[in-house]
Parts: structure tokens; sequence; C-alpha cells
């Protein structure tokens, strides 16, 4: 072989490695950074992964809230109509965040099911709720109704 061609080939192999290498590394750390959303029926039927973050969101069930006298640890339920999660959060909750309202918290699952969050998003206005909170309470309020009329059906 030429070594001139030799050199060349040499540079192109090099050239696909170090690509190949980046785009691995790429996609690893996309896949570590990546926070996935759950409803809190999906938390509690353990499909969310412990230890590793995630979002989980739906409406602050009304008289859930919970604040500490001495501290800004609060905790409180959200419901995406089935099933009542619970999330601890230390920090400054936003200023919209109010019972019946949409909220998606970002945090780790503990061994108890909570959700520790590190961050509280609430909606931003009257009109506005999270997509990823209005499917999942369109699929839990879909799925109630289902549930309503197969138990009706079974009565007949």
């Amino acid at each position: 072989m030429h070594p001139i061609r030799k050199q060349r080939l040499q540079i192109v192999v090099l050239i696909v490695i170090a690509s190949s290498l980046a785009a691995g590394l790429i996609v690893y750390m996309l896949g570590q950074n990546a926070n996935y959303f759950f409803t809190p029926s999906q938390v509690l039927q353990g499909e969310a992964p412990k230890n590793i973050t995630i979002r989980a969101g739906g409406m602050v069930v009304d008289g859930s809230i919970e604040r500490s006298s001495d501290s800004l640890d609060v905790s409180f339920l959200v419901t995406d109509g089935l099933a009542d999660l619970k999330i601890y959060y230390s920090g400054i909750l936003p200023d919209l965040f109010a019972e019946g309202e949409a909220a998606i918290a970002t945090g780790k699952l503990d061994g108890d099911k909570v959700l520790q969050a590190s961050q509280v998003l609430a909606k931003h206005d009257e009109n506005y709720t999270p997509p990823e909170v209005a499917d999942a309470m369109k699929q839990a309020y879909d799925l109630k109704q289902q549930e309503q009329y197969q138990s009706q059906e079974a009565k007949k």
C-alpha cells in the first residue's frame, strides 16, 4: 500500500472512531439528564424508578398542604384522579402554587414512594395546565369513566 494512502486511511479510521465515541458520550449524557414524567398512579404502581430524577404532577389535593412552622419545609399531595402522591419540598413555593391547581415536582422517590422534590412548578395562569398533567388527568378520567361503565354493566 502506498504510504500516502495508508496515512489517509489512518486519518479516516481515527475520525470515525472519534466521532463514534463523541456520539456515544452525547447519547449517554442525554439519557442521564432526562427527567421522565410520571402520574401519581404510575408512581404508586411502581413504574417510576427510585433514586433517579423524575417529574411527577397532577392537581394539588385540597387541604393537603402542610407547612413546617420553623422552616421552609412543606408537604402536599397531588392527584391524577385515581391516586394521590405525597411530595416533600424544602424551599420557597411558586406564587401561583395553590390547592386545586396543577403542579409538577422534580425530584427522587424514596423507599416509601414519597417524592423528595428539588423543584416545584405551578401553572402560570388560569387557562394553562402543563401538557403532561392535562394528558395524565384526561387518561385517569377516561379510565375512571370506563370502570364506572363496566361496573354498571355488571350490575345489570
